[in-house]
């Protein structure tokens, strides 16, 4: 069954609690040797409950060893067990390369209680080196933690700040459409007035050219008309002196009448022709005050539309300008509040950043006390060793005193038992004699005496009870013969206590030596574990301080003082 549990702890990775009290694993050695084997390499396990095993010290430093491999046990009960001085010690001692054991039974086991107050202390070291494990991985998970967080803050803080300036900067392109699109229209509307000025202005140089060639024929015929006007006169002088040419020749009178005639009829026609263009001039007045009226309107209209297209232009120029100048106020006000949000953004990082160098400050602090605690722990285990040692040596030589007089007082006792036992023999063979003069009955009880003597031999735990039992039975089947019994049984009792007392003290003396050699032993392992672990203690603490270093350079790295100083 113990082969069979070991195979078990070997392949399984599901079993985390294992309850195997009174059991009697510790009864045959090499299973329970193959147990701690599969114990040792196992790594899930995490609650072992031995206790009334009969475990012996070689089972216990066969645990010692499985637990030097083992990993993953936090608590182990041997309780009520048989492990002894050299047990303990055993377990003692591999307990300084087990840093994850926090609970170790050892009530009941023999055990002294200096190696019991050491592996209190043992256990307590673990917790508190566990406890500072953990706290040590919970400050690094949450400095990891805060250090992504801030990561992500930052992140987020210029993605904004690039979404803000990203919006801003279209606003500002679809402003800077919106009001190239209001120029270019009002520059449509300025071009399609200038072109309709452009056109009144051909109109009005047109009806200028017109209004100059009328004026002109008006001069024309005003010319005309003083020409007749002149010819008239003319005419009329004529007309007196052939009048008075008329009077003084009546041949001429004819002639005269004839041309007189003619002339009031030129006249007549002149007149016709004078009114005519009297009446065209008139027209021609009438049309040309038209056309200055129609220019003055015009120019009048003209004028209110250049100054209203004049004042629609301000008025957009003004909008456009007071658009821009509130988009520029706008925009200066963004970036104000986007330097403020980034200046109390870099405060409180800053703040951040002192929290955690007074934390980085904290750990070194605390790294420094460790190491300083770890130089007294091995100083006070170098003491401890010498003083050890130096316990050892007087145990070891008041032990050989001590088993020099047990086996003299152990040889005059022998010497005194093999007496007494002579002595006791021959009373019994008296008292066996008055026995054969008893019943049958009597005979029986005495062969199963004869029996149970042969049997003290070969069994020693079965004797007492075998003896108690013809003891039992003796008084109650032989009540008439009770005081020659009683005699009897002490004498029987006062042998097995003898025989008990020599083979406790070979089996002691034994022990002590199997003791002493196993001290000595277990001194050497000792002393080659606490080198051990004061190297494996270095560089755990020499590992401690690189990942320390390493994770304060990541975060500063990550910071932005560690970007500042690698750009620099």
């Amino acid at each position: 069954g113990a082969e069979a549990l070991g195979k078990l702890l070997r392949q399984n990775k599901s079993i985390r609690r294992l309850i195997l009290e009174w059991n009697s694993l510790g009864v045959w050695e090499e299973g329970f040797s193959f147990f701690c084997q599969g114990l040792g390499a196992n790594n899930f396990l995490q609650r072992l409950d031995l206790r009334n095993n009969q475990i012996n010290h070689q089972g216990a430093g066969e645990l010692a060893v499985a637990l030097k491999q083992n990993a993953s046990l936090q608590e182990l009960d041997l309780r009520w067990n048989n492990i002894g001085l050299l047990g303990g010690r055993a377990l003692l001692n591999c307990l300084h390369s087990n840093k994850t054991l926090k609970r170790l039974e050892l009530a009941g086991n023999n055990v002294p209680s200096d190696i019991l107050k050491a592996v209190e202390q043992a256990m307590d070291h673990n917790q508190d080196r566990q406890t500072i494990l953990s706290e040590t991985q919970n400050r690094a998970y949450i400095l990891s933690k805060e250090v992504l967080s801030l990561k992500d803050e930052k992140t987020k803080q210029f993605l904004d700040l690039m979404d803000t300036i990203d919006k801003q900067r279209e606003e500002i392109a679809r402003n800077g459409r919106m009001s190239a699109a209001r120029v270019s229209q009002l520059q449509e509307a300025l071009d399609e007035q200038h072109s309709i000025m452009n056109s009144l202005k051909a109109k009005l140089q047109m009806t200028e050219a017109a209004l100059a060639l009328s004026e002109q024929k008006v001069h024309n015929l005003g010319e005309l008309l003083n020409a007749t006007k002149q010819e008239q006169t003319s005419m009329a002088e004529r007309h007196f002196t052939e009048l008075h040419r008329l009077a003084e020749g009546a041949d001429r009178e004819g002639r005269l009448l004839r041309d007189l005639s003619a002339a009031s009829e030129k006249n007549l026609l002149l007149r016709n022709q004078v009114d005519e263009l009297e009446k065209k001039c008139k027209v021609q007045q009438d049309q040309l005050f038209q056309v200055k009226q129609d220019l003055t309107n015009t120019t009048a209209e003209l004028k209110l539309r250049a100054v209203q297209a004049e004042e629609r232009l301000e008025m957009e120029k003004r909008r456009f300008k007071q658009s821009l100048e509130d988009m520029e106020s706008l925009r200066v006000k963004e970036v104000d509040h986007m330097t403020q949000h980034i200046e109390a953004s870099e405060r409180s990082m800053q703040d951040r950043i002192q929290r955690l160098e007074a934390i980085r400050i904290a750990l070194e602090e605390e790294l420094s006390q460790v190491k300083a605690a770890a130089l007294t722990e091995r100083g006070q285990a170098e003491e401890e060793l010498i003083k050890v040692r130096n316990q050892a040596r007087l145990e070891e030589q008041q032990r050989l005193e001590h088993l020099e007089e047990k086996l003299r007082l152990m040889t005059e006792s022998r010497d005194e038992a093999q007496n007494c036992y002579l002595k006791q023999k021959q009373m019994v063979a008296e008292t066996q004699a008055k026995v054969n003069q008893l019943s049958l009955h009597a005979d029986g009880l005495r062969r199963r005496l004869e029996e149970l003597q042969q049997d003290l031999n070969s069994k020693e735990e079965e004797k007492v009870t075998e003896v108690n039992k013809v003891k039992v039975e003796l008084q109650e089947q032989i009540g008439h013969l009770q005081a020659e019994r009683t005699a009897q049984d002490g004498l029987r009792e006062k042998i097995a206590a003898l025989e008990r007392q020599l083979k406790a003290l070979s089996s002691n003396h034994r022990e002590a030596l199997l003791d002493k050699e196993g001290e000595i032993s277990m001194l050497l392992e000792k002393l080659r574990m606490k080198e051990a672990d004061i190297s494996r203690m270095r560089e755990e603490e020499a590992q401690r301080a690189s990942f320390l270093q390493n994770a304060i350079m990541a975060y500063v790295q990550g910071s932005p003082l560690g970007t500042h100083s690698s750009r620099k």
